[in-house]
């Protein structure tokens, strides 16, 4: 067992035996050359994989980084590393297992203290390593900020399960899965730990976030913390850089003025609010904020809470009552202002056209929860980030300048935004 080559017929080889099925023989060869690569660095005689080889390569550091290598050793029990079995059976179950083999791993994995029980000491010290595998990097990020955010993270996670001779309640496989979907960024990071660190494995990647060099970071809703959280919600390899189009500190609190910044082309948009309780959530919208009498959108769009507590609430089909874009109807049917989910004057989240005041209400079409500490909220900061999708900046055509078609287009379109182009639509 000890030994790297080791006949797959040795005394506990039938896990490895079904664990190299998952893979073809190119993945397998690919797999004893990695090891044997990182067995050679090891000062093992090329038997295992030590621990700091192994963390240094995985890069995953503080104690998530010694818990993963823990359970990926504990196959063979040897106590130089981690032998090419060991390897192999984890990555079987780990990335090619069924959805509850790999829950169960990661549910193992985040068990930092190894004791069964997921308490809030397990989960802070998760969150501690993610941060300093995924942010350590980030000169902006400092201890207070880190602190807050974070925090929200926890405060989204539910404990509910009893157990003897324990004092505080700890998770139970619910809990935690339920944890995973509020949070997909944190499931993303904690499913790829085992992806070659070289493949831009998800749950690792930080947006970039662009915003003018004369506003203060300390007025911005949105940090790193924030923008790697709400980029959960989105397919695998779609961000690349978000750009502030609107912050109502720099701009003014207009609605005008806030649609007239997000008319450059920018289809995609993440709006952010902060009441004047504190709490700051909002909505990614996947299509853009134009002027409808009805709701619009794709099962894209999803709602979000930041602040004092972090989730994610996708659509789940129950309606198509996705984004809403009212402006200058004088109908009391048709609310103006911009909104998601729910009802006309019963939305998941609604900012009125004056920008003075919205509501949150519980809403079936992202089962979400009111996203403000009261149904009605009056909004103290409004901003709003346009995504640039990977590769859509190289695709996009070069607007021509200056013609009179071109002039027309945009003038139309700006018209359209305000209600004064064909208004009898």
């Amino acid at each position: 067992m000890g030994n790297s080559q080791a006949s797959p017929a040795s005394a506990s080889s039938s896990r490895f035996v079904t664990a190299s099925r998952a893979f073809s023989k190119q993945e397998l060869d690919s797999l004893r050359a990695l090891f044997s690569s990182l067995a050679a660095q090891s000062q093992t005689g090329g038997r295992a994989i030590s621990r700091p080889v192994f963390l240094e390569y995985y890069g995953v550091r503080g104690p998530l980084g010694d818990r993963l290598f823990q359970l990926v050793a504990k196959e063979s029990g040897r106590s130089d590393g981690v032998t090419f079995e060991d390897l192999i059976i984890s990555k079987a179950t780990y990335g090619r297992g069924t959805r509850d083999e790999v829950d169960e791993f990661i549910y193992q994995l985040c068990d930092i203290t190894g004791d069964g029980f997921l308490t809030r000491f397990d989960l802070e010290s998760v969150l501690a390593s993610i941060h300093e595998t995924v942010f350590a990097e980030n000169k902006e990020v400092g201890a207070g900020p880190v602190n807050r955010t974070f925090q929200a993270f926890l405060n989204s996670a539910v404990f509910s399960k009893d157990a003897e001779g324990v004092s505080e309640k700890s998770m139970s496989s619910s809990d935690f899965r339920n944890w995973c979907t509020l949070l997909p960024s944190l499931r993303k990071f904690l499913g790829n730990l085992l992806m070659p660190p070289d493949s831009g494995r998800p749950g690792f990647e930080i947006p970039l976030l662009q915003y003018p060099e004369n506003i203060s970071t300390d007025l911005l809703l949105l940090n790193k913390e924030y923008a790697w959280h709400i980029g959960g919600g989105f397919s695998q390899h779609e961000v690349q850089e978000w750009k502030l189009l609107y912050h109502s500190s720099l701009h003014g609190q207009s609605f005008n003025t806030f649609l007239g910044k997000i008319t450059n082309g920018d289809a995609q948009t993440v709006l952010i609010v902060k009441d004047t309780e504190g709490s700051v959530f909002g909505g990614f919208a996947s299509q853009p904020w134009e002027r409808h009498s009805d709701f619009y959108g794709d099962m894209k769009t999803f709602l979000f809470k930041l602040y004092p507590e972090a989730s994610i609430f996708r659509p789940t089909g129950a309606n198509r009552n996705l984004q809403w874009c009212a402006i200058n109807f004088s109908s009391e049917n048709v609310p103006n202002g911009i909104g998601f989910g729910g009802q006309p004057h019963h939305f998941g989240f609604f900012l009125s056209a004056n920008f003075d005041q919205g509501h949150s209400f519980t809403c079936s079409t992202f089962t979400s929860p009111p996203l403000s500490k009261t149904n009605r909220f009056r909004p103290e900061v409004i901003e709003c980030w346009g995504i640039q999708m990977r590769g859509a900046q190289d695709e996009k055509p070069e607007v021509v300048k200056g013609t009179v078609l071109e002039r027309f287009k945009e003038d139309r379109n700006m018209l359209k935004m305000v209600g004064l182009a064909n208004a009898s639509d």
